[in-house]
């Protein structure tokens, strides 16, 4: 498939017949996880039919590929950026005297956010989530949900302060 084209439902179906596999070969091979490598495909396949109407690919194999290592990139950086996070608390928790307590009090907290981003708007909680759980920039959120940056910047600044007001005791 080749030549600047629309996605419309039978183009975007040969796009998945044809190349899915490709897709999540290049997936699995970056990162040797089957069930992540399957959700990276999903996610693709996903975003190219929601953006269909904005987007005009002149090869949708070359197109899918580099959404394939994009994604795999993002997988490989927040997965490092957790490993770090858990690295840094086992480190805290060892040198602290209060290591249990200090646990509990944070599970308890990370709960209560939970909760609340929980009752944020679909959207804002989206976009939240996307950012601070995914570690995602306001520009590639932007993209990936289709609106203007400055929204993206709304929405986070509403969840927070949501947030800011909900763990006020804390």
């Amino acid at each position: 498939m080749t030549g600047l084209i629309k996605i419309d439902k039978q183009s975007f179906e040969m796009a998945y017949e044809l190349y899915w596999e490709k897709v999540f070969a290049v997936c699995y091979n970056n990162i040797k996880e089957v069930e992540p490598a399957k959700g990276m495909v999903q996610e693709i396949f996903k975003s190219l039919w929601e953006r269909r109407a904005e987007l005009e690919i002149e090869k949708i194999e070359h197109y899918l590929i580099r959404s394939a290592k994009f994604k795999t990139f993002e997988y490989i950086r927040n997965k490092v950026n957790r490993q770090k996070h858990n690295e840094f608390q086992v480190m805290d928790c060892s040198v602290s005297s209060n290591c249990t307590e200090e646990q509990v009090l944070f599970n308890n907290l990370k709960e209560k956010v939970n909760l609340l981003v929980d009752t944020l708007p679909c959207q804002c909680k989206r976009v939240y989530k996307m950012s601070r759980e995914q570690g995602m920039s306001n520009k590639e959120i932007a993209s990936l949900l289709v609106i203007s940056e400055r929204a993206v910047e709304y929405h986070i600044t509403k969840a927070m302060s949501r947030l800011k007001v909900g763990l006020a005791n804390y």
